[in-house]
């Protein structure tokens, strides 16, 4: 399954109205979708760990009867990994303790304020 354009393909003042759905997506929200050389998959090491933490605490241990009840569980998931789970990778802090401390540090690196994102609806 490809997710993404070749990036010799992405540029071009068509670029926008031709490429893969996905790419679309990414530059309609301002995300810079980046792809990793081929035969490397160390690279993708830390996206690929994380997929297999989610899939091992849901999909593999519980059977879900609808979309929705899924969604809730990964949500609760999500929230205990990013507030509450400390990691020997980040010293000791949860990885939202580690992006606001980066914040503090280095703000320019950031687009938005980051420190109010916390979990739940962001109204």
């Amino acid at each position: 399954i490809q997710f993404a354009d070749l990036p010799k393909n992405r540029d071009g003042p068509t670029a926008h109205w031709r490429g893969h759905p996905f790419d679309r997506t990414c530059w309609r929200l301002g995300i810079d979708h980046r792809l990793t050389k081929p035969n490397h998959p160390w690279t993708n090491g830390q996206v690929e760990r994380m997929n297999r933490t989610l899939k091992e605490a849901t999909v593999r241990r519980y059977h879900y009867e609808t979309h929705r009840q899924l969604e809730n569980h990964l949500a609760a998931l999500l929230d205990g990994y990013n507030f509450a789970r400390r990691l020997k990778t980040l010293r000791g802090l949860t990885p939202y303790e580690a992006i606001c401390t980066a914040w503090a540090n280095q703000p320019h690196r950031f687009r938005i304020d980051p420190v109010h994102l916390t979990s739940g609806l962001n109204t």
